[in-house]
């Protein structure tokens, strides 16, 4: 009795199990196996960014097709509000030549939407180095110290792959929210840092004659305000809408976006009933009805992501589990504004699993998994050799299964890290795989990393010029240098440098304790180091525009202490 019981609760389960995967099966989302499909969609998506500057209503033009982001002028009585300023002085200057087209009259304010780069990093060509009142939310600063001076350099490479910035001539087709970035080696960043920020949910102001409302809508990011202008019934979307699936993660790497306070943003969007829509990338959209429905759409699809994962994490799935069973439903996946040309539901899966749960699966498994070299070695073992391995990755890339390729070939290279043959190998898979997605940052990482393998690409550092290093907070510098100290150099040091800037009057007492740096706001009179220089002046040494030789010989640098001490010291600091 008891078995049969538990048999018939086992078919019960079954059944219910295949009803949920039938359900999500028929959500309407194409499969990966349309992949003429996918590549057609994505190379008509380009024709979104156009290069154009359109005019909304009355005195309201958005530059589309510049770069990466849009460029939004307002123009008012006696002059004009520029909100967002592109991602390079390069990308700003096309634009600022033709907003000069629609008006001469001078520029009142600068508006960042949110911090990233693409918004904020050609500002100076804007202002022309005249003294400009620049507004953006509170949490802009912290967020601009920390991606200027934490994780900058893993971001930037990630970054670099993700909108296929070194792809030859040809190989980019677009960058999901954008035709291009203009963000590299050899363009210049400069940003002017905001000085009228606000900490509340909304900062009431006149610029230029005209009414605005900078409304705190956290989504994309924190920081991220929208600007309601009232009298025209516009409403700029800043990242909070664009047109594709949004990133509720990117892969250049970011924290937690909480993907319910987007939500919650875009309901406050709704509500104002905006007759026109500016995203900050994508072009702007027109009718009130229709932007209701649109942004309507938008939240949904987040929440329904949201919540389909949360219900499936309550169930018990990992992760992998996760990401076979979510899929938008028919009415929301059919969207041309959320089809996956830049966010993919998979990707966005797997970041709110990560925001709740954490790394771990659940799976005792993955507790303590083998060291990866132990784990290649089993993994070649069980093929009957490193030989027999490049073999089975051979045949998986003459049948076209390039991902089986990829995971092969990377256990080939823990063991073989020269093995000029599965470099080959992987490149090919790479570059095959990049050419069938849909989604331009996929695209893109594939066929840089393709690249990046067959040694035809190094990602090399975007140009800081002097104007945006001498802008950057000391603190943000001093914040950055503990995540840069190398622990084999400073495992067994216990010592402590001062550092004194007499321009600004600020200190830093920076105390390297075996492998940890320890950063504290403040001068320790009995330190094995002091420091006493110029702000400015170690600004460029840190941005590495100065020769810290060159200065110290100069004078510049004033060290006590001995110098080759100092020199040791600042030399922990470094890969």
């Amino acid at each position: 009795m008891r078995k049969r019981i538990l048999n018939n609760a086992a078919k019960v389960l079954i059944f219910v199990s295949a009803c949920i995967f039938i359900i999500a099966g028929c959500s309407g989302q194409k499969q990966p196996g349309d992949t003429a499909v996918k590549n057609k969609e994505l190379a008509e998506h380009t024709k979104e960014f156009r290069q154009e500057i359109i005019k909304v209503t009355d005195g309201v033009y958005a530059a589309s097709g510049y770069g990466l982001a849009n460029s939004i002028l307002i123009e008012g009585k006696d002059g004009v509000i520029v909100v967002d300023v592109m991602e390079s002085v390069e990308a700003a200057m096309p634009v600022k030549k033709a907003f000069d087209k629609i008006t001469s009259k001078p520029l009142k304010a600068l508006i960042y939407t949110h911090y990233h780069a693409d918004h904020v990093f050609g500002a100076s060509v804007f202002t022309e180095n005249k003294k400009t009142d620049v507004y953006s939310h509170e949490k802009t600063l912290a967020e601009l110290d920390r991606v200027t001076a934490v994780t900058q350099e893993v971001t930037y490479k990630r970054a670099m792959r993700m909108f296929g910035t070194f792809l030859k001539n040809g190989e980019l087709e677009n960058c999901g929210i954008g035709p291009f970035l203009k963000f590299d080696d050899r363009t210049t960043m400069s940003y002017i840092r905001p000085d009228r920020t606000f900490s509340g949910d909304i900062l009431k102001v006149t610029i230029a004659g005209i009414d605005l409302e900078l409304i705190h809508a956290p989504g994309e990011t924190d920081d991220q305000i929208v600007i309601w202008i009232p009298d025209k019934k516009v409403l700029i979307a800043a990242d909070n809408f664009y047109k594709s699936f949004p990133n509720l993660y990117t892969i250049r790497g970011t924290k937690y976006r909480d993907v319910l306070a987007w939500v919650r943003s875009l309901d406050k969007m709704r509500s104002l009933n905006a007759e026109y829509l500016v995203p900050c990338h994508s072009r702007p959209v027109s009718g009130k009805d229709t932007i209701y429905a649109t942004l309507t759409d938008y939240r949904d699809a987040i929440q329904y992501v949201h919540d389909q994962t949360i219900r499936g994490i309550n169930m018990g799935l990992t992760p992998d589990e996760l990401v076979e069973t979510v899929k938008l439903p028919r009415h929301l996946a059919d969207k041309p504004y959320l089809r996956e040309y830049y966010g993919t539901v998979a990707w966005s899966v797997r970041n709110i699993y990560n925001g709740y749960l954490g790394w771990f699966s659940g799976n005792s498994t993955d507790l303590n998994p083998l060291p990866i070299k132990a784990r290649a070695e089993r993994f070649a073992k069980l093929a009957g050799g490193k030989k027999a391995l490049f073999e089975h990755a051979k045949k998986a890339g003459a049948v076209g299964d390039h991902q089986w390729v990829l995971e092969l070939t990377d256990i080939l290279l823990v063991l073989e890290p020269d093995m000029r043959e599965a470099f080959d190998l992987k490149a090919l898979s790479l570059r095959k795989l990049g050419l069938l997605q849909g989604n331009a940052n996929a695209r893109n990482y594939y066929l840089s990393q393709a690249d990046e393998v067959e040694g035809k690409l190094k990602l090399t550092q975007a140009k800081i010029d002097k104007d945006l290093a001498h802008r950057i907070p000391l603190a943000a510098i001093f914040n950055g240098m503990s995540v840069k100290l190398n622990p084999e150099k400073s495992s067994d040091i216990d010592k402590v440098a001062s550092f004194y800037f007499p321009d600004t009057k600020e200190a830093y007492t920076v105390h390297v304790r075996r492998g940890v740096a320890v950063i504290e706001p403040f001068f320790m009179q009995k330190a094995d180091i002091t420091i006493t220089v110029d702000s400015n002046t170690w600004k460029e040494i840190a941005a590495k525009l100065s020769n810290p030789a060159v200065a110290l010989a100069k004078g510049d640098v004033k060290i006590e202490g001995g110098i080759i001490n100092a020199v040791n010291f600042l030399g922990m600091f470094s890969n």
